[in-house]
């Protein structure tokens, strides 16, 4: 199975250009005032209006309210929703839209009952748990932590490199990986040559 990758916090369109051209999957887009990948509504709308065809756009969202969700998705066209938060199921389902969750990962969490409590998202994002920061931290999470027999397709972030990637998919054999920071100038700011480095790692290493 060809893993997906996607590349998170998309911020200019010559990066989104870059990771479309080296054979991203989908890009992500950052809802979430606190990250240095926060975008507007207004330049969200931009960038994923030039996204080529089969190139899922995914929005980041964290604990946001309803209101403001239905206002990205009547000016954003987005594929899928990542809920990155303390959203329960029914928050996630309410939008009417594909969506999966974000779950940080340490010892404590028991993803069986994490993909038995949102068995409608179409995947849990496995994601390392860092004290009060829901994502893109760079870090990395113990992979072993990842039961064998988890019913939801797994989409793991977290640290992820373009060195460690291909180690990532042999040892975890994801439906997707998901990277921001590890393919970073300065946050915010994507490179294209490690863009490009961690998406033929990934895919050759399937």
């Amino acid at each position: 199975m060809a893993v997906r990758v996607k590349i998170c916090g998309i911020t200019r369109l010559q990066d989104l250009h870059a990771a479309c051209d080296a054979g991203a999957d989908a890009l992500g887009f950052v809802f979430y005032e606190k990250s240095p990948r926060h975008l507007t509504i207004e330049a969200a709308a931009m960038l994923v209006r030039d996204l080529p065809p089969f190139v899922q756009a995914v929005g980041l969202f964290v604990n946001a309210g309803p209101a403001f969700i239905e206002k990205v998705l009547r000016a954003v066209p987005l594929d899928l929703l990542q809920f990155h938060g303390d959203e329960t199921a029914a928050d996630c389902m309410r939008f009417g839209r594909p969506w999966i969750k974000a779950v940080r990962v340490n010892q404590g969490t028991d993803l069986l009952k994490c993909a038995a409590d949102f068995d409608a998202a179409r995947g849990l994002l496995l994601d390392a748990w860092v004290p009060g920061v829901p994502g893109g931290t760079g870090e990395r999470f113990d992979w072993s932590l990842i039961p064998p027999d988890l019913s939801r397709p797994i989409v793991l972030s977290g640290g992820l490199t373009p060195d460690n990637v291909a180690e990532a998919v042999r040892s975890v054999r994801p439906w997707a990986v998901d990277v921001s920071s590890g393919v970073e100038a300065s946050k915010g700011i994507k490179d294209a040559h490690k863009m490009a480095r961690f998406i033929a790692n990934a895919k050759e290493a399937s």
